[in-house]
């Protein structure tokens, strides 16, 4: 029989966050960015590469909340923070560009000619969404050129994907002290030319308080001037 249940569907919160709350946020993506790591590793080694590479990608996008948490508990203002929920729900994340480069350069050279096929403006597509695309479904992007999972996630692919989200959500947990210095040292300088100075200042301080520091791995993914100009931009759009 249908239900009877007048009660409302689930709301998403777009609301402030306190440093425990940001921490506890933080956790869970890692705990099920790990999750999915390790699922995406099991299907690696059943030679189910497609659906491997599909997962893992999704891991990495849970890895990158993480990120966009840090600018959510800097947000100035309403419209700063409406554009973090946003940004935290949108799940193909910035700054994965890298990722094609390091596919590539490891011999995954057919995901080129895939990019120029999809690309139908020129523009670099979003890598992560990409690989889920060719991973989960079929799909025509242009006449004639069919795209099937088992023809385009090849074993180098779903190889190099897992190890990348492996690599990712390899963090230990967060705790709200660790946000207390992050707002304290980044939050004046965030989206300025200062930021460099303020994550150098705040690893040390995480390290000073015997708390654990960002992995170089990370620091050396996350080209920081890109990310100032790519959040200024979406903060004059949110604006409007």
């Amino acid at each position: 029989m249908p239900s009877t249940s007048s009660t409302p569907p689930l709301s998403p919160f777009r609301g402030p966050l306190s440093a425990n709350e940001v921490a506890e946020g933080m956790n869970a993506a890692i705990r099920n960015a790990k999750r999915l790591a390790a699922d995406a590793k099991i299907l690696l080694g059943a030679e189910r590469y497609p659906s491997a590479a599909a997962i893992a990608a999704v891991s990495v996008e849970e890895s990158e909340k993480v990120s966009t948490l840090r600018a959510m508990c800097l947000a100035r203002s309403k419209s700063e923070l409406m554009g973090a929920w946003k940004d935290y729900r949108s799940h193909p994340p910035k700054n994965t560009a890298w990722i094609l480069s390091e596919l590539v350069q490891k011999g995954a050279r057919h995901l080129l000619e895939c990019k120029d096929a999809t690309d139908t403006h020129g523009e670099t597509v979003e890598v992560l969404d990409m690989l889920k695309q060719f991973g989960f479904y079929t799909d025509s992007y242009r006449k004639g050129f069919w795209t099937e999972p088992s023809a385009m996630i090849d074993a180098t692919v779903a190889k190099t994907l897992v190890e990348i989200a492996e690599s990712m959500c390899a963090k230990v947990d967060v705790t709200p002290r660790e946000i207390e210095l992050w707002v304290e040292y980044v939050g004046p300088a965030w989206l300025s030319r200062k930021m460099p100075d303020a994550l150098m200042r705040w690893t040390k301080a995480m390290e000073k308080e015997g708390l654990a520091k960002p992995p170089p791995s990370v620091l050396e993914k996350l080209p920081i001037e890109e990310l100032m100009s790519s959040d200024v931009e979406r903060q004059k759009k949110y604006k409007h």
